[in-house]
């Protein structure tokens, strides 16, 4: 099916989102289809045709207080956008992440008979599962990053597809690991291990200084062993400066770069994230963990229904790469899990990675239209 010219309504409420946006609009025009984009988005989005309702931040609002204390505000921009919706009446809606405001628009839109679509699955595999019944209601198709989440979605009555994931397009792009180590002035006779404690300061204040014991543990064992630290901005280079301070450790700390940074080392320590996935698959050997307070894990672990928690595991469906997390994240138990990796254990896992790699799958922008075309209003 194809179509010379399409109405569509967006809505991506945060910049990741809008950058996703912006992929499957450019790749859409490039076919050759006319756009008329109305809707909430960014610069990516923007630079395709959209003219914003609002501004993209007045949605990017993140905790538990600061929603409620903007709601009046996140309210009155919902109700508009629904307006504006209803009003040009778009051949499809696209909702892009966000689900807690994106679902009930899509909802309310859908009642009024306007097809529409969800874009980054929700973390239903992991909890609130009970969104299923809101998310039934609200889309007619879900577009899924993952595969195991179609599954899912399938099983509770709701259409859903896997368009593969971005990451997989984007990693592809980068240079060679050797041509990484001569620009940021790595040495390219050692054995470079990467060190990524997270991007949020909690995260970091929990993490670092295990990782930092475990660091001095690992140099005693592997003499050859280079550490490499991409900070995600000034204040976490800062902070994990301080932590790094104490220790006479042959490490360097780099201001961004994670990705490049990953790339051109022989195994990773991380920390439980999105990380994890782009560390899959650039088919590096690593080591998971995470920490945070004793009161925010005790209700998390409580909530969170999956028995793993890293994205290489879950996609598994088993523990391929070591988790350790919490009060079973020691300096000893990291040092010998990375051990394990240096000595053999990472070849193990790196035949994994390709096979959930294949699952999986890349050109998500192309994938993404071929999975909306059908959904367009005749």
């Amino acid at each position: 099916m194809s179509q010379e010219s399409l109405r569509l309504g967006l809505c991506a409420g945060e910049a990741s989102g809008d950058l996703l946006a912006g992929s499957i609009l450019r790749a859409w025009q490039q076919r050759g289809t006319s756009l008329d984009i109305t809707g909430i988005g960014g610069d990516q989005m923007q630079s395709q045709g959209l003219e914003s309702l609002c501004a993209i931040d007045r949605l990017a609002v993140m905790g538990l207080v600061e929603p409620l204390k903007r709601l009046p505000e996140l309210l009155g921009i919902r109700r508009r956008l629904i307006a504006q919706q209803q009003r040009v009446t778009p051949d499809l809606f696209v909702g892009v992440d966000s689900p807690d405001f994106n679902l009930p628009i899509e909802r309310r839109l859908r009642a009024s008979g306007i097809p529409t679509a969800h874009l980054v699955s929700p973390s239903v595999w992991a909890w609130r599962r009970g969104r299923l019944r809101s998310i039934r209601e609200s889309v007619d198709r879900m577009l899924c990053l993952l595969p195991f989440e179609v599954d899912i979605y399938r099983e509770a009555g709701i259409d859903a597809m896997c368009v593969g994931h971005p990451l997989v397009d984007e990693l592809q792009q980068l240079p060679a690991a050797e041509e990484l180590r001569v620009a940021m002035g790595l040495p390219s006779n050692k054995t470079l291990l990467a060190v990524l404690p997270g991007s949020r300061e909690g995260e970091v204040r929990h993490l670092m200084p295990v990782f930092a014991d475990a660091m001095q543990l690992l140099q005693a064992r592997h003499t050859n062993l280079h550490f490499v630290i991409p900070a995600a901005n000034a204040e976490r280079h800062k902070q994990i400066e301080s932590v790094l301070q104490p220790a006479a450790l042959p490490v360097s700390l780099i201001r961004g770069q994670g990705r490049e940074v990953m790339r051109c080392s022989d195994a990773i320590m991380i920390a439980s994230g999105t990380a994890t996935l782009e560390a899959m698959l650039l088919r590096k050997p690593m080591v998971i963990s995470y920490r945070m307070a004793s009161l925010s894990w005790g209700i998390l672990s409580r909530l969170v229904k999956t028995p793993h928690v890293g994205l290489p595991n879950v996609l598994a469906g088993e523990e391929i790469v070591p988790e350790l997390l919490q009060h079973h994240a020691t300096a000893s138990r990291l040092a010998d899990a990375v051990s394990g990796l240096l000595e053999g254990d990472g070849a193990r896992q790196v035949g994994r990675f390709d096979e959930l790699a294949g699952l999986i799958g890349g050109n998500f922008a192309e994938r993404s239209i071929d999975a909306l075309l059908p959904l367009v209003k005749e």
